[in-house]
């Protein structure tokens, strides 16, 4: 790199930045979204934690209406600790607010709150830990204002306490070992634990609801640094809040079992009555099937996007169980192996009556155009009877017509020729040599041919108008001859010209 001058350096020195940063070239107009898309990688991070910790992690199903007033309800928290409110387009928020820290989380159908405080552990054998745990006073729910965390709005999903202690915590307590100590914590028949972390870290939970409406999950851990430790506690926190949404399709998949039985059978009645079915029955079942199938559709809508949302919340769900790296603790059931198992038939329930409700759907459909289609086919036959009747008539009426032309051209002819036998007798009156009678008999047979005659040509006429003038010919689309215009075709067939 070339030496700088020293009079180049002295005027980057003097020039304001604005000044020497002008030579940079500027993007075009941005995309309206654009940050936020960009910062949508960084939505809902993890923080760091130090133990120990005691958590207290709570969900609120919520809709459009209450997801806006929990905004404004966090936004009264802050504004008592002297915090600014979020911005109307804020969907993660974390603050120390003294006591506790808050981790607040919109979603599209909950809201996450997380509350969170160092935990004092005394080191003396005589305090028991899981005495120190268990009461109420010590969870970091009770460090939150309890008439305000009270009137969280929407319905509570899930609310589970979680502690984050160091294994020789646990070593160290009256309880001996981290396992006796989650036993007595929990509920020791239902207690299931994992190796997380690649080993570096235990969970043990029992994933039941205790005497204060929580769940309760243990971690104990040593060697993991803080900003590792904050994503495991955020996994495990979004473990729990993923495998409860996506059980809230089960409710609908059991009410629908019903409804798609009675469906099912009674489109296996409809069926069954259209291969029997009359002309005059179709109708009928016509507007059976259709009431059948505005009945299909219109539940369909109502739980597509309940099983769709729970769909992906399970596969959610594994995602995180993958992530936290489990490993086998002697004597007790992975977290991942129990709820593998024990949430398979729900899971298997909502997809098996997802996949119930297209394949009712399809059916409905299938045997809705086959009615349609006999119903149609009644309806051209009808038509081609009705056509078929039109063309006798027609036929007739063309007889008739026949009949009456014979008559109209006697008609004509007579009171034309008495015209003409009025005019022979006055030609006689002014002394020409004419006859009246002979003169009449004469042009009987001349006078008949010529209205004969007009009446064909106008008979033409009018069926020409209903076929159309003829289609003009340009010369480009004329047919070529077969030995017209080509060179091979002029050697071998010359032309003469007159």
């Amino acid at each position: 790199m070339p030496p700088v001058h020293p009079w180049a350096a002295r005027i980057q020195q003097i020039l304001p930045a604005r000044i020497r940063y002008m030579s940079h070239p500027e993007l075009p107009i941005a995309h309206a979204q654009r940050a936020a898309l960009h910062n949508e990688i960084h939505a809902r991070p993890p923080e760091a934690m130090a133990l120990p910790l005691a958590i207290s992690h709570v969900v609120m199903t919520c809709d459009a209406q209450q997801r806006e007033l929990s905004r404004h309800h966090l936004a009264v928290l802050l504004r008592n600790h002297h915090l600014p409110p979020p911005d109307a387009q804020c969907s993660h928020l974390r603050a120390d607010l003294g006591g506790f820290r808050l981790r607040w989380e919109l979603h599209t159908e909950f809201v996450t709150w997380t509350f969170s405080r160092p935990l004092h552990i005394d080191r003396e054998p005589s305090v028991d830990l899981v005495e120190t745990l268990s009461a109420s006073r010590d969870t970091a729910y009770a460090s939150v204002p309890q008439e305000w965390v009270q009137r969280l709005p929407g319905r509570t999903l899930s609310a589970m306490h979680l502690w984050v202690l160091p294994d020789a915590a646990a070593d160290t307590s009256t309880t001996g070992c981290s396992a006796s100590m989650a036993r007595r914590l929990m509920n020791e028949e239902m207690l299931v634990a994992s190796g997380v972390a690649h080993g570096q870290a235990c969970i043990y939970s029992d994933f039941a609801i205790h005497a204060d409406g929580f769940s309760r999950m243990l971690l104990l851990c040593d060697g993991l640094d803080a900003r590792r430790l904050g994503r495991l506690v955020q996994r495990l926190l979004e473990i729990e809040t993923y495998r409860m949404a996506a059980l809230l399709a089960l409710p609908a998949a059991r009410k629908a079992s019903g409804l798609l039985a009675d469906a099912e059978r009674e489109l296996a009645a409809l069926s069954q009555a259209i291969q029997s079915a009359q002309g005059r029955d179709e109708q009928a079942l016509l507007d059976r099937l259709t009431r059948l199938a505005a009945q299909v559709e219109s539940h369909y809508a109502q739980t597509h996007a309940r099983f769709s949302a729970s769909a992906a919340y399970f596969e959610l769900l594994d995602r995180r169980l993958k992530d936290i790296a489990e490993s086998p603790l002697p004597g007790l059931q992975t977290v991942g192996r129990f709820l593998e198992r024990r949430m398979s038939p729900a899971r298997s329930t909502c997809a098996w009556t997802a996949h119930r409700q297209d394949a009712l759907s399809q059916r409905v459909s299938r045997v809705s155009n086959l009615l349609r289609t006999r119903v149609e086919i009644e309806q051209q036959l009808n038509s081609q009877a009705l056509l078929k009747a039109m063309n006798e008539r027609q036929q007739v009426q063309l007889q008739l017509q026949s009949a009456v032309e014979g008559l109209s051209v006697a008609a004509i002819t007579y009171y034309i020729v008495g015209l003409a036998g009025y005019l022979a007798k006055g030609a006689q009156k002014a002394g020409l040599p004419l006859n009246p009678e002979l003169t009449s008999a004469a042009a009987i047979p001349l006078v008949a041919l010529c209205v004969w005659l007009s009446i064909r040509r106008i008979h033409k006429r009018l069926a020409r108008d209903r076929k159309g003038p003829p289609a003009q010919v340009h010369a480009h689309e004329r047919p070529v001859p077969l030995c017209a215009s080509t060179p091979s075709t002029q050697r071998i067939f010359p032309t003469t010209t007159p």
